[in-house]
Formats: C-alpha cells, structure tokens, sequence
C-alpha cells in the first residue's frame, strides 16, 4: 500500500524528510480495525516527531495520529464496529500512524464519524477534541454547565487547533466565561467566531488586560503553548484554589518552575492524549465514549469542525507542506489532507 514515512529525521525543507514509500498492507487482528483512511490532518506532534536528531529507521517510519475513514475488516476481538462503518480517531503515538492508505487502530479509541461531517472535517477533530474534553473533564474535573457555579477560563492559545475546539466546549459544554488569548488580527477574529467572550494578547501581561475586563483573576487557566514562558501570567491570573490544564512541556525537557503557584493552592494537572492508548489504561475505552458523544454534540450543531485548510491529497510534497505550516508557528484551526495521491 501506499504511505508517506521518514527513514531520516531532517529539516522539512529537506526532500528527504518525508518521502513516498510503498508498505505492506497490515491485517486486523485482536480489537483492531483495519481502515481505509480517507482523510488525515497533521497536529505539532508530527512535526516534534520528525524533527531532526542523528537516527536513522530501517523501515519506513509512518507519522500521523487524526484520521477519518472506513473500516475495511476487524479483528477477532472486535465488539465495536463492523466492516463499512465510518470512523474517526487519533490513534497511539507508540504504533505507525495514519499517514498511509490502511491503518491499524484499536477499536477501543475509535468513535463513529459524525454523519454531518465531511472526511476532511471529521478528520481534522480527534485528537484536538480528546486533548481539550480529557483536559477539561477528566484532569480538571470541570463540571458541566448547570452543574457548579459561575466560573471563568483563560486559554492561552486560543486559536491554535486544540485552543479552538476548547473554546468550544467550554463555552457549550461547560458553560464557562471563556477569555482566550491571540495576538494578530485574524486569530481574534477566529477566536470570537467560535464563541470567546474576550480576547487578550499574549505577547503583553497578562494581569492588566484581565483587570481591564472586569475578571482580575480566572478558575481556570488551559496553556497550549509555551508553558515555560507564561508560568508568571498565570500564577497572577489564577484564582487562589483554581486550576492549570497544559499540554506542552517546557522547551528541551528542561525543569518547569511552579513555585508560584504554591502560595494559592493552585492544581497543576498535565495531558496528554496519548496516555490512555501508548500505556493500554483499565480506562481506554474512555476514548471511544468521548468520540462518540463528542459526534452527538456536532451533528447537532453544539460544536463546529475546526478543518481551515485542505492542502490537497496525501502524499510526501503536501505533508512536508502541511509541516512547515505547523511549524511556522502561525497556524489558525486545522490542516487537513484526503485521499492518496
């Protein structure tokens, strides 16, 4: 079958970095599905995984954890799904990815594809919503709206692909006050369409911004990037007893200082994605229920994809593309890519 992988771990800029290989078509066993992957986007992830180190694969290393397809067949284990069932997911960042015409993912993180979603809007949500939803719900314990009092959220990069699916269920979901930040005229906007109530710009304190909005101090902070460089923003932002959400470790795994945050109680809680899939938790099948509800809350207009740009079919000229988008740092919403070719 066809894919897109590395054998070198090269600047995007290099041809090399991304190439176009032929691979054995896997087949299901246990809980997995077999997927015929109509469509694929591209998350930092892929990008921090091919970033260059001296490594060299024997076999093609295949990248890419958000896709939209068809199940082609199953394992003997499967309970789940059948052949033909649309499906989207994100996958484990422990086995090959989704960037290839058939993939292998077990049924247990797999949802059904939301029916009013085309592949390459479905394909754009997975891992962007589980970040956000596990973030919220399962790290932070935010109630759902109606069930806890008034409450405020500060998301620090509000228009990047996890920052405008959490914009959106904290606000419906949750039904949270939600700030976010951006910083250039097209991301405010972005952030504002999906239902921010205010916007603050990261690059400027942020205590004199929030004070300006008549909310001095938030419940709770969600950081999507640069955790090492807001550390001081939001040890002035949080409420004494609120909480912290991030999902970026500090540059170059370098210790993150959080001693600011003693004197007000404060709850740091991590997330990552890939937890439950890479370490096989008693909760896995967390997964799937939260994909499956989450494309409930689409097809009734709750949430909205996130998909900005489609950058053509999957082959190794357009994901070096798609890399370098991400990688510039610049990205608004999602980019996505369909079919091979």
């Amino acid at each position: 079958m066809r894919a897109v992988g590395l054998y070198k771990y090269l600047p995007i800029e290099n041809p090399e970095s991304l190439v176009d290989v032929e691979v054995p078509k896997p087949k299901a066993r246990g809980r997995d599905l077999l997927v015929r992957v109509q469509a694929v986007s591209v998350n930092p992830v892929d990008t921090k995984v091919r970033a260059p180190k001296d490594q060299v694969e024997t076999e093609p290393r295949i990248l890419g954890w958000d896709a939209a397809g068809v199940v082609e067949a199953v394992g003997e284990e499967v309970t789940l799904f059948s052949p033909g069932a649309e499906v989207y997911y994100a996958g484990s960042n422990v086995r090959p990815g989704c960037d290839c015409e058939y993939h292998l993912v077990d049924e247990r993180i797999v949802g059904r594809k939301p029916r009013n979603l085309t592949w390459e809007e479905a394909a754009a949500m997975p891992l962007t919503t589980l970040t956000a939803w596990e973030v919220l719900f399962d790290r932070m314990a935010v109630p759902r709206a109606g069930e806890g009092p008034a409450a405020s959220v500060l998301i620090i990069g509000g228009a990047g692909g996890v920052g405008s699916i959490a914009i959106q269920i904290a606000k419906k979901v949750a039904g949270l006050r939600v700030l976010a930040t951006a910083s250039r005229g097209e991301s405010v906007d972005w952030c504002l369409s999906l239902g921010a109530d205010e916007i603050i710009d990261h690059r400027q304190p942020f205590a004199g911004q929030l004070k300006k909005l008549g909310e001095p101090l938030v419940d709770y902070i969600l950081c999507f990037n640069s955790t090492e460089q807001h550390v001081q923003n939001m040890a002035d932002a949080i409420k004494p007893q609120g909480k912290i959400g991030c999902i970026v470790g500090a540059k170059n795994n370098q210790p993150l200082a959080t001693s600011p945050f003693m004197r007000k109680s404060v709850t740091f809680c991590w997330e990552l994605m890939f937890t439950r899939p890479d370490f096989q938790t008693p909760d896995m099948i967390a997964q799937h229920d939260i994909l499956s509800s989450t494309a409930k809350l689409f097809e009734d207009g709750t949430l909205k994809t996130t998909l900005r740009d489609k950058l053509g079919p999957l082959n190794a000229e357009n994901l070096r593309h798609a890399h370098a988008r991400i990688e510039s740092g610049r990205t608004i919403g999602k980019l996505v890519l369909s079919g091979i070719g």
